[in-house]
């Protein structure tokens, strides 16, 4: 209405008796339509102006069923941080941090975006792997378009990388199934859209000491973060954090609890060996937890762990999700059994127990993307997307094939709601 008057006093009212005015049917009748406006009209436009200023990443998130909230490290110990304070030292890298920090840009200033997706193979040995070596080094034509648009409109995405880069190395004696991709092969991770990826498996280590290292190297090379392994278990097991341009801060850690042997063949790192971060004992893990969460950091676990090929979780991943959870992470993401597992909410913390394959071989399978989505006043929102893996290519399901996804994924995950859309959110 702008700054325009809609009620003018008259000065002759003081002259006109109230009782008069007041007895006729006319204005009772005005007076009482009015009331019940006020009384309906009012609380309805409040809430319809709270709902429309919700900031969103998408037009069509308005249709989750609601939104969870980031619960804020530290704020509660000391009352007398004000939002601004928060903010910058959300925004701090400290000290030891430094060579596992990375500052990003984001396309809305209002969110951060991150993405995550399952396994991926690109051993040319394999089918799916050569079907990246025939697309030329790309995800194009493998991956289809639409997920495509989503890995690479993210600001942080995160797959598992389940193989060694090296032309290096012999094969682990004894195991059924190793790979090992080509150096050159990790800027296929480029065209994907990937940032960071987890190194935390039973396969990181197929071909030996040597060719670990050489994976490193050629994710450096390649521009792509890793977690979950290193030189030493400091690197291993260090969480890699985000620094976001509109004052955000994320920890990724990545963990493996496979293969779950006293000498398994897939070795852990130690304090001067290198290999992966094991967590079959999660004590390191749960104190890097509370050490993120203490940075003030949106704390997300993208463990392995799991049975391969069943959609049941096991009692590990139960017991651990909850301890996970209790140590103070927002998000834990599963990988390993190769199909997707229940969603879930444990402890107010939403676990994704497994992600299954993305683009690992020729079998037709679903699949999914988990996309997140941090609002700068505290809420998430998680959307699932569905998706098929056949043939050596990835799309993502449409129609039938959509909605039948959804809904084996909703009957899975009887705590939560998935809705239409893919939303997620606790019962």
């Amino acid at each position: 209405m702008g700054n325009r008057d809609y009620y003018d006093q008259d000065s002759r009212t003081d002259r006109v008796s109230i009782k008069s005015i007041f007895g006729k049917p006319q204005v009772v009748a005005f007076l009482m339509t009015f009331t019940l406006v006020l009384a309906v009209g009012v609380p309805a436009l409040f809430i319809f102006k709270s709902i429309a200023d919700r900031p969103l990443k998408e037009p069509e998130a308005f249709f989750a069923s609601r939104f969870e909230v980031i619960p804020e490290a530290n704020v509660a110990e000391n009352a007398a941080v004000t939002d601004e304070e928060s903010a910058h030292r959300a925004a701090v890298t400290y000290e030891g941090d430094e060579d596992y920090t990375h500052v990003v840009g984001v396309s809305d200033e209002e969110v951060v975006t991150l993405g995550f997706a399952g396994d991926i193979l690109f051993d040319t040995n394999y089918a799916v792997g050569d079907a990246f070596l025939k697309a030329g080094n790309t995800a194009e034509g493998v991956i289809g378009q639409s997920l495509l648009e989503k890995m690479r409109g993210v600001d942080i995405m995160m797959v598992n990388n389940e193989f060694p880069y090296s032309d290096g190395g012999t094969p682990l004696e004894g195991k059924t199934y190793t790979f090992r991709a080509r150096p050159e092969s990790a800027s296929i991770l480029g065209t994907m859209g990937v940032d960071i990826v987890g190194l935390a498996n039973n396969h990181a280590y197929d071909y030996g000491q040597q060719a670990f290292l050489d994976t490193m190297t050629a994710l450096d090379n390649a521009g792509v973060a890793y977690a979950g392994g290193g030189r030493n278990i400091d690197q291993a097991s260090h969480p890699v954090y985000y620094l976001t341009s509109n004052g955000m801060k994320i920890a990724i850690i990545c963990a493996t609890q496979i293969e779950r042997l006293g000498n398994p063949d897939t070795k852990g790192a130690t304090e001067d060996s290198p290999g992966v971060f094991r967590c079959l004992d999660d004590a390191l893990l749960l104190e890097k937890v509370r050490e993120a969460r203490e940075k003030n950091a949106y704390v997300v676990v993208f463990i392995h762990w799991g049975t391969e090929s069943t959609r049941e979780i096991d009692y590990l991943q139960r017991d651990q999700a909850k301890e996970i959870a209790d140590a103070g992470a927002n998000l834990i993401i599963g990988a390993h059994p190769h199909v997707l597992q229940k969603i879930d909410y444990v402890d107010g913390v939403p676990v994704v127990y497994s992600l299954g394959n993305y683009i690992f071989n020729s079998k037709t399978i679903d699949t999914a993307m988990v996309l997140v989505t941090l609002h700068k006043d505290g809420t998430v929102n998680l959307q699932f997307v569905p998706a098929i893996q056949s043939g050596c290519t990835v799309r993502e399901a449409t129609g039938a094939e959509h909605d039948r996804i959804i809904g084996e994924m909703a009957a899975m995950s009887p705590t939560v709601n998935i809705d239409s859309n893919g939303y997620i959110s606790s019962k």
